[in-house]
């Protein structure tokens, strides 16, 4: 089994070898919420002229994933944008597949901002009143039932008696992901972890689908624009979107508090999170710039305190955190995928 391996490693090496003059130009593909940043970058390094500005694709997370581990060979992207971590079962999608090594970047730290229309009155939510307003099934009288909450004063009194309806994204999302771990998993009541049981960690992320929730896709600036002209309508999306658009939208306090720079940072925020790119070192040498795109996009001007990206919303990451990424980054340094 070890020689067999070997031999389908050094194929993957002579196909790749033999492509090499098939792309010139670095293909990124991945998360909508670091899509911004990325791009961002790209214009700023295809302008210096040494290389070409690289061609980049939101597919979100999920869908990054899948064709950054189909394969090794320029018929695949070089770089996968996330905003969440790599999963066990996609690291082992890339080890079946010979992607074997993988460089992890943080980018940043980023907050998922719950908007609304900028006219709007100001709102507040506990992370249980959202996950009540989306959950599939919740607890009432100590048992299970099909989601009955149609307006927000369903839930609590104190809420507004507006009918519920939330832009939520499509389940290849990264941003879904985390809003499932960070609002759905956390906000979900005790008594209903109870009665699910062993199931509780999937049944309480599942999402309602009479309506109320409505899948958005990957395109966060489709979703401001929807909640500009709809001023009932919630939705949410990573926080250079809000930034980017306070002229047309405003977060909700999540359990009092606003996202800041400040509150993302240090996690004060409720629903705070890292944002992360990953490369395949294979390509590096064989697609050209790759090595010089990651030195420039974990650079001080880039991703530090004063840096470019900070202007359009990226929170940067701590200085002992920035210069374990920076080194990672110089010295192409993988992480493990067992």
């Amino acid at each position: 089994m070890k020689n067999v391996k070997i031999i389908l490693s050094i194929l993957t090496v002579m196909l790749f070898a033999s492509n090499v003059q098939a792309r010139d130009q670095i293909r990124i593909v991945g998360s909508s919420t670091v899509y911004p940043y990325a791009t961002v970058v790209a214009e700023n390094f295809g302008k210096t002229g040494k290389f070409k500005t690289p061609v980049i694709e939101s597919t979100g997370t999920g869908g990054g994933m899948k064709l950054f581990c189909a394969g090794v060979g320029t018929d695949h992207p070089d770089i996968t944008n996330a905003s969440r971590a790599i999963k066990s079962k996609e690291k082992a999608l890339c080890e079946k597949n010979g992607v074997t090594e993988i460089i992890e970047i943080i980018v940043g730290n980023d907050g998922i901002s719950l908007a609304h229309a900028v006219d709007s009155p100001d709102s507040n939510f506990t992370k249980e009143q959202l996950w009540r307003a989306l959950a599939n099934e919740v607890d009432v009288d100590g048992k299970l039932v099909a989601n009955p909450y149609k307006q927000w004063s369903d839930i609590d009194p104190s809420l507004p008696s507006k009918k519920i309806e939330i832009l939520i994204a499509p389940p290849t999302s990264g941003t879904r992901d985390a809003w499932n771990s960070l609002v759905m998993s956390k906000g979900c009541s005790k008594e209903a972890k109870a009665l699910f049981g062993d199931k509780a960690s999937s049944e309480c992320t599942k999402i309602r689908e009479d309506g109320y929730a409505v899948e958005a896709g990957e395109n966060d600036t489709l979703i401001v624009q929807k909640l500009a002209s709809n001023p009932d309508a919630y939705g949410f999306f990573g926080y250079s979107y809000l930034v980017g658009n306070k002229d047309k939208v405003k977060a909700a306090a999540i359990e009092g508090v606003k996202p800041s720079l400040e509150g993302i940072q240090d996690y004060s925020y409720p629903i705070a999170r890292p944002l992360f790119f990953y490369v395949k070192k294979a390509h590096i040498g064989v697609v050209p710039g790759i090595d010089a795109f990651i030195k420039d996009f974990t650079s001080k001007k880039a991703m530090g305190p004063r840096g470019y990206l900070a202007e359009i919303g990226l929170v940067p990451l701590a200085k002992a955190k920035y210069d374990v990424v920076r080194t990672a980054a110089v010295e192409l340094n993988t992480i493990s995928i067992k």
